[in-house]
């Protein structure tokens, strides 16, 4: 099973480049906020926590306490809490950067794809999560 530890706000910077490297406050970053926004009407920008998985994966999530209404380019239209929405957000992100021509990137965002969607199985919002992202 693998688990999740929320990275401390002085932490963030520094966990994030190792593991994004020079990615992270671009394209990574931004493209996880602009997936936010086009998935979810909901989503109005704010604070997200970071979350570091025993795997070396690694998320982000909104940190608020309400739901997203989600609809998907495939099909699903669902809620999902801010943390299942956050995930699915990173999971698109990852997805659509690893075919990018920058082998550094498109090779990071892979393996972060392929640890977040190990975490995605015992989360308590598989469902709606592979559903969102299939």
């Amino acid at each position: 099973m693998t688990t999740r530890t929320m990275v401390p706000t002085e932490k963030r910077v520094h966990h994030a480049a190792e593991i994004f490297g020079r990615y992270f406050s671009y394209p990574v970053e931004p493209t996880i906020y602009t997936v936010a926004d086009r998935l979810s009407a909901d989503y109005q920008g704010g604070y997200w926590t970071f979350w570091a998985l025993d795997n070396q994966g690694f998320y982000m999530a909104p940190d608020v306490e309400e739901t997203f209404a989600v609809i998907c380019e495939n099909g699903f239209e669902g809620s999902l809490s801010a943390d299942a929405f956050g995930i699915t957000c990173c999971l698109y992100t990852y997805s659509d950067l690893s075919f990018q021509k920058d082998r550094g990137l498109a090779c990071r965002c892979a393996e972060q794809y392929h640890r977040l969607r190990v975490y995605v199985y015992d989360h308590p919002e598989a469902e709606g999560i592979l559903r969102a992202t299939d």
